[in-house]
């Protein structure tokens, strides 16, 4: 009943607006229809909240009635009419709200006789626009976070920069691993974190090997999942060379160990290793002390608080300025696999248990290096961002990962043309993310952004396997467990409702 209504309400609105077409319209006439729009979005949000309310209800009541299948596809079927008619309507609605937009603006301009001719030039195309912008209507109604993640990013890194300016310092003389310049990566840096109170500036910092060391990378097989079960091998290197030609350090393969010990201090291996690999959790412990060594030095800790996280695979902390403005900050861990952008780093993995030798693959570096390219590529007005924002905001409560819907609109930004991607196409490219993730559901494959991708950008430098491998697919779980895949179809059709819902309520 309450689509029927929903629908009468909008042809009687679409009809009555009609009727002025071609009549003058006063100052009156004007405010009459103000009103009536104003009237018109507070009845259909009532309908909306009406119709979804009816919607529960039936689908609870299809629940009880799961033995009988013809129950359980009328539902579905009933879901998918009623998404694409409010769609439809949503669509309407914009196009009588445009209508009114340029007619209003018509009235304004003839009754203007002093206008210049290039002012009238400036009015039409604007009404162009007005007629061709249907991401506008529905992108203003809803309520964006007030963040400014380029200023906040930017603090963050500064602040780890003088970090990294004292570890050097400090670690000058030492064995530990030699710290590179941090890399911001994850949704604060890519530009899309979805709420303020949510926001976790990462960063990863790649290790280079100190004197006398090296590292060798033993990756786990990729198969089904990402290579999760990598591992760093750290072995000794002979110096003895330089020992005869700079006398600073006395060779760990050829030099007693009581000696080492005695006038050069222990290994690497002997610091942060298990065994002769790198450990996750002590190469996080000595960082975190680390960190509470250096703060005290930085002329940050004059004017703000420092509050170690806890964390077993990361360094975790948060930082609160003299406003009682506060980041929370995590550092993980990396090595590089070559010279490209993929690491093996100290994140964690979605097994239930992982190894503190592990080191799983990680592809945040070329994530974050993929967003920069497409902010360079894409119009001034790109809404991409803003949509994946969108999505991570509905998302909160479901099953459905965040990784998931950045990977649908990596794909999708690599395939329609970017000049497609503008405020006004901002409710077409939500409707083509959403059916995109419908038709991986459906096909139960999603494939690997970076893994056997041919139309990765060329600025984003991979391994030589990952141009031959097989696409790796993200889904393959939902091939081996239908139950997972029933309920990751009932996780999409919740995220429906909740698209529909911020598209008309902005929340």
């Amino acid at each position: 009943m309450g689509v029927i209504q929903f629908f009468t309400l909008t042809v009687q609105s679409i009809l009555w607006n009609a009727q002025v077409v071609g009549d003058e319209l006063d100052e009156a006439t004007r405010e009459h229809m103000r009103q009536r729009k104003t009237y018109l979005s507070w009845k259909m949000t009532q309908l909306l909240q009406e119709l979804e309310q009816g919607t529960q209800q039936l689908e609870l009541r299809t629940q009880e009635q799961s033995g009988f299948a013809w129950g359980a596809l009328l539902f579905a079927a009933l879901q998918q009419w009623q998404f694409w008619a409010i769609a439809g309507v949503l669509l309407l609605l914009f196009r009588l709200c445009s209508w009114l937009r340029k007619k209003s603006h018509e009235v304004d301009s003839s009754s203007d006789e002093e206008s210049s001719s290039s002012d009238r030039e400036e009015a039409e195309e604007e009404d162009n626009d007005s007629d061709n912008d249907q991401g506008r209507f529905f992108e203003e109604r809803i309520q964006w976070p007030v963040q400014n993640l380029a200023r906040d990013c930017e603090v963050v890194k500064d602040l780890i920069d003088n970090f990294i300016l004292v570890f050097r310092e400090i670690l000058s003389n030492s064995f530990f691993p030699v710290l590179q310049p941090a890399i911001g990566v994850g949704s604060a840096f890519e530009g899309w974190s979805p709420r303020e109170e949510d926001i976790i500036y990462r960063l990863l910092m790649p290790l280079k090997p100190p004197h006398g060391h090296a590292f060798h990378l033993e990756l786990g097989n990729r198969g089904e999942t990402p290579a999760w079960y990598s591992y760093v091998h750290v072995e000794l290197v002979c110096t003895c060379r330089r020992e005869q030609l700079a006398g600073d350090m006395l060779c760990f393969l050829h030099h007693p160990e009581e000696e080492l010990r005695r006038d050069q201090g222990p290994s690497l291996l002997r610091n942060l290793c298990t065994g002769s690999y790198l450990d996750v959790q002590k190469t996080a412990r000595w960082f975190h002390q680390l960190v509470q060594e250096a703060w005290v030095v930085l002329p940050q800790s004059a004017t703000w608080r420092l509050t170690m996280l806890p964390s077993r695979r990361s360094c975790k902390f948060q930082v609160t300025e003299g406003n009682n403005k506060t980041r929370i900050i995590e550092m993980m861990f990396g090595v590089q696999q070559g010279n490209s952008d993929i690491f093996v780093s100290s994140q964690n993995t979605e097994a239930l248990f992982t190894p503190s030798t592990t080191w799983p693959e990680s592809y945040a570096v070329a994530e974050a290096k993929f967003f920069r390219h497409m902010a360079r590529q894409v119009p001034h007005d790109s809404f991409h961002l803003r949509c994946l924002q969108a999505y991570a905001r509905i998302l909160v409560g479901i099953g459905l990962s965040t990784y998931t819907l950045k990977t649908v609109v990596m794909h999708l930004l690599n395939t329609i043309p970017l000049s497609g991607w503008r405020r006004r196409h901002f409710l077409l490219r939500m409707e083509d993310i959403m059916q995109y993730l419908r038709r991986c559901l459906e096909e139960k494959r999603l494939d690997h952004f970076f893994l056997g991708n041919e139309r990765v950008p060329e600025e984003i430098i991979l391994p030589p396997d990952f141009h031959t491998a097989e696409p790796l697919n993200l889904f393959q779980h939902l091939v081996q467990d239908p139950a997972a895949h029933a309920e990751a179809m009932h996780e999409f059709d919740e995220l429906q409702h909740r698209f529909i819902r911020l598209l008309l309520l902005g929340r």
